[in-house]
């Protein structure tokens, strides 16, 4: 009877370090009575899981905050350079490492290019090289590390550490369990755009809302499905490949080996290459926003008819969703200044299901880094055992 008590008693004690973690995970710095208040745990209890915090270096006592009477609440919050984690970000065409802090500030970032995605051992090797050279740099102690995220576009199997697929990569079944050795530190892969969702919920636009997908636009599109505040992957982790779905019947043959996908019509990619067909000029998308913003007549042509192929897949996530939120990422936030009120109006115009009360649509604060970050938060969800909620 004695042993179930201590048995409960520390299940009891993990519970609610965990759920003080959690919070702080969130909001970064609060007082204890905030931590009370909001999880309903005694001020007694919040206090002496905080000085395990604060024995651990990971969390200190941060002044005070303004009272109207009596003793001032001390404010706790992380020590932001007590760990280190790494992201990194896989596409087609080039990788971005970046090393980030408890609180997720990144420290350091560089990108290096992708001449033959086939050569993903070599890949993985030089990635290595490169976050050896940062830690060489920065001088940080091995024992400040908590571990590499990988972001990567596809079908993700994030227990098995394998990438199941990736069309517009061109690779399938890369086993990540034999990189650890490489590496030696923890890692962890998940799914670019489900990755975007969790930073958003955690460090950006999301912190409140818990009903949302968040629209990953770059070369393809890739979605990540927030259903009260569980990121949802499905039976077979293949939910949100939304870039996938029908919009043109017997249209573009895509890389997935379908006609018509989404990605195809609505991808950044997509609109580069329309662009394209008409001018035939190469150009790239910071050329095309350029075009824009100088009223190029081509140029808003082509965009105009690309956000009608963006409007009709929204209406059709929205259909078979209907979140509180959409958030829209990746690359296409270089259009911020003309994209979102031109799709706003036509996902919702002539619509007797639903209206921009029923349905909010945002561009991602974290923009091009929501994915990475959320690849880099990946370690530390180990290191406070706070589990990703997944159905």
């Amino acid at each position: 009877m004695i042993k179930l008590q201590n048995v409960d008693h520390e299940t009891i004690r993990e519970s609610n370090r965990k759920s003080i973690l959690n919070l702080l995970y969130r909001e970064k710095q609060l007082t204890k009575q905030d931590i009370s208040r909001e999880t309903k745990i005694s001020i007694p209890t919040v206090g002496s899981v905080i000085n395990e915090l604060i024995e651990e270096g990971i969390v200190i006592e941060a002044g005070v905050a303004g009272s109207t009477g009596g003793r001032k609440p001390v404010i706790v919050r992380f020590v932001e350079d007590s760990r280190y984690s790494f992201g990194v970000e896989i596409r087609p065409d080039n990788i971005r490492i970046i090393l980030t802090n408890l609180i997720s500030d990144i420290k350091y970032s560089e990108s290096m290019p992708i001449d033959d995605i086939s050569e993903f051992d070599s890949i993985i090797h030089n990635v290595n090289k490169i976050i050896n050279r940062i830690i060489e740099d920065f001088k940080i102690e091995k024992n400040k590390i908590t571990g590499l995220g990988f972001s990567l576009p596809g079908i993700v199997d994030d227990e098995n550490l394998i990438l199941k697929v990736a069309p517009n990569m061109e690779l399938c079944d890369i086993d990540f369990k034999k990189y650890k050795d490489i590496f030696k530190m923890p890692i962890y892969i998940e799914n670019e755009a489900n990755l975007a969702a969790y930073a958003e919920l955690n460090i950006g636009i999301a912190k409140k809302m818990r009903n949302l997908i968040y629209v990953s636009i770059t070369e393809g599109i890739g979605t990540g499905i927030v259903i009260q505040d569980y990121l949802y992957k499905g039976k077979n982790k293949i939910a949100g490949e939304f870039g996938h779905m029908t919009i043109v019947k017997d249209g573009k043959r895509c890389n997935c080996g379908r006609y018509g996908c989404f990605e195809q019509y609505a991808s950044v990619k997509a609109l580069i290459e329309l662009y394209k067909s008409y001018s035939n000029k190469k150009i790239n998308i910071k050329d095309f926003n350029l075009l824009l913003k100088n009223n190029d007549e081509l140029a808003i042509k082509i965009f105009d008819e690309y956000t009608d192929y963006l409007a009709s897949g929204l209406q059709n996530m929205i259909m078979i969703l209907d979140p509180h939120y959409i958030i829209i990422g990746g690359d296409v936030v270089e259009f911020e200044d003309v994209l979102i009120d031109s799709l706003i109006k036509k996902v919702f115009q002539k619509n007797n299901f639903y209206n921009e009360n029923s349905t909010k649509i945002f561009l991602s604060r974290l923009k091009e880094n929501a994915s990475i970050l959320g690849a880099s938060l990946l370690p530390f969800e180990n290191l406070f055992n706070i589990n990703k909620k997944i159905i």
